[in-house]
């Protein structure tokens, strides 16, 4: 296999380890390694499946503190590796920085980066980032799924309240106030309240969250759309160069006691919506204190039951990334965030810089996935299935998903490539990429509200 600049580059950033970069046939032919036969098994081979077992030989590796093995394992990954070829190589890539940030921080003198360990992330415009959320339906999958069923949960109100918890700027909400003008009976109006803080994660603008209302209020009034925008917790808005400062990263139990009435200053003839777009994620999951105490995820789902809502829309991508056992988080989290990868691979070419970002985006997700431990690793995905049972759990029903939400979503795929799907699954629209699932859409109602709001609703 020919050696690119880039591998020389990722070699360049090995230097200074136990390992040589000799013959790979000779490295691994010692008669105490056990892994050998494995190892160069996979020499030179662009197998997924084959890389999945060198990652997971090297996670066992750095669970069980062999730094060498590791290492070792390492360079034969750094020889499939490319930031800029096929879908395995782009995707090893990323796991290999990941892995490689890992064992730094296991054995500082072990590995090293030259020049900066922090993956470098540009801020976007928002004409940017529309094209970004276009470029494979994994953002607008959930954003169709739920504004259709919010559209059926506020039939007959003339007042609507959304509760926004999402990462991309509220880039769902255009395409709901157009569908808001077209009401034959004319809009109702819309308040759109947000928290002024959010996971410091991709994608990352360049324009404050007040800079974003402006901009949907614009949009409103040239729709005829009666719009106001809030933001809780808000201490002024932010400079354009403070936003991607981590001072800004999220407080969690600080926003969790803003959800009240008074604060979100809601009003009986509202029609309150909840929209969590791949944000529970970022919920941590621990409990403290006591046994009855509940995690700040299981608190926040608690709050927002109490706030009476018609509807809440509960969107993420369909992976359990919660466990605590790194070899099971790299054999379900390459086998997730290949998809992604496979999807751009079909349309984009390998040096579009659409696709690099997009791609750099997934990788730091990795790299927090397989690098980081403790409260450091945010990202915790649950499954659909986990989070929907969670929801039942918290005291929520379940609303299934109408046939025109499912036509509209149909329809939204029908522009992607070919290998787009969906399929229900208990109470869910799954998202699929080649038949696997990618992205669940939910939507729930408290219990208590069964008897008031005239939908159908499904039995835990």
């Amino acid at each position: 296999m020919q050696v690119t600049s880039s591998h020389s580059h990722m070699k360049a950033e090995l230097k200074g380890t136990s390992i040589s970069f000799q013959n790979p046939t000779t490295l691994f032919d010692t008669p105490h390694n056990p892994l050998s036969g494995a190892l160069k098994g996979c020499l030179g081979s662009l197998d997924g499946a084959c890389i999945e077992k060198l990652l997971l030989h090297c996670a066992s590796a750095l669970e069980s503190n062999d730094i060498t093995l590791a290492q070792q394992v390492m360079w034969v990954l750094n020889n499939v590796a490319s930031p800029v070829g096929d879908t395995n190589q782009r995707l090893t890539s990323w796991f290999l920085r990941a892995l490689i940030s890992r064992t730094s921080r296991i054995c500082p003198t072990a590995m090293s980066f030259k020049g900066s360990n922090t993956i470098q992330r540009r801020l976007m415009s928002v004409t940017e980032l529309a094209g970004y959320v276009d470029l494979i339906p994994w953002h607008r999958f959930g954003y169709c799924a739920s504004n259709n069923e919010i559209y059926k949960a506020i039939t007959g109100y003339q007042r609507v309240h959304v509760l926004d918890f999402s990462i991309t700027h509220c880039m769902q909400w255009p395409t709901f106030i157009d569908g808001l003008a077209k009401r034959p009976e004319g809009p109702p109006s819309l308040r759109i309240t947000v928290p002024f803080c959010r996971p410091h994660v991709p994608p990352l603008v360049n324009v404050s969250i007040h800079e974003v209302g402006l901009r949907l209020g614009n949009f409103a009034k040239f729709r005829d759309v009666p719009f106001e925008f809030n933001v809780i917790g808000n201490t002024g808005p932010l400079t354009p160069p403070e936003l991607s400062d981590e001072s800004t990263s999220f407080h969690f139990e600080a926003m969790l006691s803003l959800l009240n009435p008074a604060t979100l200053n809601l009003r009986e003839d509202e029609a309150l919506v909840i929209n969590c777009q791949n944000w529970l994620r970022y919920l941590p999951d621990d409990r403290k204190g006591s046994r009855q105490s509940l995690s700040l995820r299981d608190a926040f789902l608690n709050l927002i039951k109490g706030l009476n809502p018609r509807i809440v829309l509960l969107v993420d991508e369909d992976c359990d990334l919660s466990v605590s056992s790194l070899t099971s988080r790299i054999t379900t989290c390459f086998n997730h965030l290949w998809i992604p990868f496979d999807a751009l691979e079909t349309f984009l070419p390998k040096d579009s810089g659409q696709r690099t970002e997009f791609e750099s985006d997934i990788g730091q997700k990795i790299e927090n996935i397989i690098s980081f431990e403790g409260h450091q690793r945010i990202e915790r995905l649950e499954c659909g299935v986990q989070m929907s049972q969670r929801m039942k759990n918290v005291g929520y029903l379940s609303v299934p998903f109408c046939d025109e939400t499912v036509r509209e979503v149909k329809g939204l795929l029908d522009e992607h490539a070919s290998g787009w799907g969906m399929k229900r699954e208990e109470g869910m629209l799954v998202l699929t990429w080649k038949g696997n699932s990618c992205v669940f859409a939910t939507a729930w109602v408290p219990c208590e509200m069964r008897d008031h709001i005239g939908m159908d609703t499904s039995l835990p």
